[in-house]
């Protein structure tokens, strides 16, 4: 399911914001091995798959140079990050070996009303793919079946992992195949395909317990904590080692890295700032390396500690604004 299992350690090893993230959307695992709709990565059919080494010395080139991938996420002014993610892997197939971008974010419309989109139409020796991407943050619960995904919430509270299982499911992805979508796909000389998903993202398990997985979560997937602004005192006693600081939205992808970090004052000074009632904010752990990069170790959302039973908003009352980590 993960076609690049030699390249798991790069994206620790890039520089470059951008292309940390592009190698992290494209080399970390998916965040469930067992789904109702086929699970596929995108480059499953690239050459990169035989020949990874390849794959490699392209990120590191970017990395020495990042002005066309850059120059590729400019031409968007959105913020979202599902956009963004969307955008890094739209970039990746255009530059994979033996993988074909038929369109992407391709609408589909029946007498001026627009049903949906397909997020991706790509092309590979296995034939034409309606692939539909996503990258998720959930946070598990604390006295609740972990294996529910019910009960595996986005940050903000309102995003449910079987929601947005059941919307892939019973739109997104059997969308293609409407008698609505047909004429549309024969203008691009589609007549046959198949239609599959990639989910990507964090589960963050509570601190104060461990939970089990939800259904069919892949061994490998990347995972965090989740902590209420009370418990943090007895948190960070157990983890005097490092320095902690917020990551802005847009970050939220690749490990972090930083050639520096904030200082305890700074971090203590930001905590004692926080509203009570603030969104959740998402926290890094960072250690020094020995080439003195200050990198991820560890990460955690930090919510309000009557979360979730209340929905938090980007427009929660009082909640102060997170600055962006230095440089």
């Amino acid at each position: 399911m993960t076609p690049f299992p030699t390249l798991t350690a790069l994206p620790r090893q890039i520089r470059a914001p951008a292309v940390r993230d592009l190698a992290w959307a494209i080399l970390s695992p998916p965040m469930l091995a067992v789904t109702a709709w086929p699970q596929r990565h995108p480059l499953s059919g690239s050459d990169w798959v035989r020949h990874p080494q390849a794959l490699e010395d392209f990120l590191r080139r970017l990395d020495h140079d990042s002005s066309v991938l850059n120059d590729w996420l400019s031409r968007t002014s959105t913020r979202r990050l599902g956009l963004y993610y969307e955008r890094l892997w739209q970039f990746a197939i255009q530059h994979a070996p033996g993988v074909e971008m038929i369109a992407a974010n391709l609408p589909i419309r029946v007498a001026g009303h627009t049903l949906g989109e397909l997020d991706m139409l790509l092309r590979d020796g296995d034939g034409v793919h309606h692939v539909e991407l996503a990258i998720k943050f959930y946070l598990g619960p604390q006295e609740a079946d972990g294996q529910d995904p019910a009960n595996w919430l986005g940050p903000g509270s309102h995003d449910r992992l079987d929601l947005k299982l059941a919307h892939l499911n019973q739109h997104q992805l059997p969308i293609s195949a409407r008698e609505e979508s047909r004429q549309t796909l024969a203008a691009l000389g589609i007549a046959s395909f198949s239609a599959e998903l990639w989910l990507g993202g964090y589960l963050l398990y509570p601190w104060s317990k461990s939970p089990t997985s939800p259904h069919g979560v892949h061994r490998d997937h990347l995972r965090g904590l989740w902590i209420h602004q009370k418990d943090w005192p007895a948190l960070a006693a157990q983890h005097p080692e490092g320095r902690w600081q917020t990551l802005p939205r847009h970050a939220w992808l690749g490990p972090a890295r930083y050639g520096h970090a904030w200082s305890h004052d700074e971090f203590q000074s930001w905590l004692e700032q926080l509203d009570p009632m603030a969104q959740a904010q998402l926290l890094v752990r960072l250690e020094q390396s020995a080439d003195g990069q200050w990198e991820e170790v560890e990460r955690l959302f930090l919510v309000s500690d009557l979360w979730p039973a209340i929905a938090e908003t980007s427009e929660v009352r009082h909640s102060i604004a997170t600055p962006a980590p230095p440089a």
